[in-house]
C-alpha cells in the first residue's frame, strides 16, 4: 500500500511555519509528524502539499494508494481504521477528512477540498489534529511522552554519569553518543530524552518532559522547563519553558523563550526576550494567514511564532503573541509590532524590504556552516515566500 500525507485547509492556519514544509514537517514532541506515521506504518510516506515545495517533498502514486491527513496524530486505533478502509471510502472524523483510499486515476485527481463525503462513508468518533502554531506547543508534553515509548520500547538507554543529580520517577534515556555531565535532571514531571551525539553541559536543570535532539546543545548553566523540544543540529541556552525548536536554529545566550515555537535556521540574538503573559492577564491574540487578521488562541500563555530563516539581534523584546515570517531580520531597542512579515528588515524604528539575493546569501552562508548546500531547490522556495508575502511589506516603501 503507497501512503501519502496530504495538506488541507490547515496548511494555511499553520504559517508562517508552513511557507518551507508540509503540515507533516512540523515537530510535536521528539518527531515530525511524518516520522510519527512512518513508525506507526512502518512504511515510507510521500507528501501531497502546495505546488512550490512538492520538488523537496515529492507526491508519490500507485496502484493502491491511503492518503491521511498531515495534521492529525497518528494512533494504533486510528491506524487500524485507516488500513481498514475499502477503495474509494473515506474516513472522517466530525468535517475533517482524515483519510481515504484511492486507486491510480483517482489519485491523479485528488483534490482534499473536493472529495465526494458521502458514498462508503465512514466515521471515527476523535483525532487529534496540529491545525494552529500554538498547538504544537500545548500538545508537547503528551506528545513527548508519546514519542519516548515510541522510540524506547524494547531498548536500553545509555549509562548516565554519576554526576549527574536525578530527580523523579519517570524515565531517562540516553541515546548513544550523547553527554550528559554535573547536571540536574528533574524527571518528575515527565520523561527526559536525550539525542544521538547530543550534550547537556555542566550547572544545566532541566524538568521533563524533555527532548533533546540529535547532535544539539544545552549550554551551560541552561534552566529548561518542560515540555520542552530542542530538535536536531540546535544550541540552546538561558532560560526555556514549553519551546519547541524545529532543528538547526540557536538560542545560545542568555534570555527567556516560553510557550514558542521556532523553526529553522534561526538565530536569536543573546539576551533576546519573549513575553508569553500579557499584563492584563488577557486572552493572547495571533496573527492569522488565513484570515489576515489577529484571531483569538483562547490562551493566557502565548510568546512567538518564528518561521524559517529569520533571525534577532542582540537584546531584542517581542511581545507576547508575536508572529514572525521567513527570512525575517530584527534587531534595535524597543519592542517591534507583533506580526512582521517574511523578508522584514528592522525593529521597533520601523522595517525595509530585505532583498531576495541578500536573503539567499545569509541563507547560504548559514546551510553551509552546517556542511549543507543551499541549492536551487530551497532557493525557488524562498522565492516563492517572497513573491507570495510582498502585500504585507507594501507598507515599508511607504
Amino acid at each position: 500500500m503507497n501512503y501519502i500525507l496530504f495538506d488541507d485547509k490547515t496548511w494555511e492556519q499553520m504559517l508562517p511555519l508552513t511557507f518551507t514544509r508540509p503540515v507533516s514537517e512540523i515537530r510535536v514532541g521528539i518527531l515530525t509528524l511524518k516520522a510519527k506515521w512512518e513508525k506507526y506504518l512502518q512504511s515510507s510516506c510521500s507528501y501531497f502539499t502546495k505546488e512550490y515545495l512538492q520538488e523537496k517533498f515529492p507526491f508519490e502514486i500507485d496502484t493502491d494508494n491511503l492518503f491521511i491527513n498531515s495534521s492529525i496524530i497518528p494512533t494504533a486505533e486510528l491506524i487500524s481504521e485507516i488500513e481498514n478502509l475499502e477503495m474509494g471510502q473515506v474516513l472522517l472524523s466530525g468535517d475533517t477528512l482524515c483519510a481515504l483510499r484511492l486507486d491510480t486515476d483517482g489519485a491523479k485527481d485528488f483534490n482534499p477540498d473536493n472529495v465526494n463525503r458521502t458514498p462508503g462513508m465512514a466515521a471515527i468518533s476523535e483525532c487529534q489534529q496540529i491545525s494552529h502554531p500554538w498547538d504544537i506547543f500545548i500538545n508537547n508534553g503528551d506528545a513527548i511522552e508519546i514519542d519516548f515509548k515510541l522510540l524506547t520500547k524494547g531498548r536500553k538507554s545509555q549509562h548516565l554519569s554519576k554526576t549527574n543529580n536525578v530527580i523523579g520517577d519517570h524515565d531517562i534515556f540516553i541515546e548513544r553518543g550523547a553527554v550528559v555531565e554535573f547536571a540536574t535532571l528533574n524527571a518528575k514531571n515527565g520523561p527526559i530524552y536525550i539525542g544521538k551525539g547530543a550534550e547537556v553541559m555542566e550547572n544545566s536543570c532541566i524538568r521533563g518532559p524533555f527532548a533533546l535532539c540529535t547532535q544539539s546543545v544545552v549550554k551551560m548553566g541552561a534552566k529548561i522547563y518542560g515540555p520542552t523540544t530542542i530538535g536536531p543540529f540546535s544550541k540552546v541556552g538561558g532560560e526555556l519553558n514549553n519551546v519547541v525548536i524545529f532543528g538547526h536554529s540557536n538560542k545560545a545566550h542568555d534570555g527567556f523563550l516560553g510557550n514558542s515555537v521556532i523553526g529553522e535556521w534561526c538565530n536569536l540574538g543573546a539576551d533576546t526576550n519573549n513575553s508569553n503573559l500579557k499584563n492584563n492577564y488577557a486572552e493572547v491574540k495571533l496573527w492569522n494567514y488565513a484570515t489576515h487578521s489577529f484571531t483569538k488562541t483562547g490562551l493566557q500563555f502565548c510568546g512567538l511564532i518564528m518561521g524559517d530563516h529569520s533571525k534577532c539581534g542582540i537584546n531584542t523584546m517581542f511581545n507576547t503573541g508575536t508572529v514572525v515570517g521567513v527570512a525575517a531580520n530584527i534587531f534595535g531597542d524597543g519592542f517591534p509590532r507583533n506580526f512582521i512579515p517574511s523578508f522584514a528588515w528592522g525593529g521597533s524604528h520601523g522595517f525595509t524590504e530585505c532583498r531576495k539575493n541578500t536573503a539567499f546569501e545569509i541563507a547560504q552562508r548559514v546551510m553551509e556552516r552546517r556542511g549543507l548546500n543551499f541549492d536551487s531547490i530551497e532557493q525557488n522556495i524562498l522565492e516563492n515566500v517572497f513573491n507570495q508575502t510582498t502585500k504585507y511589506r507594501k507598507s515599508f516603501h511607504g
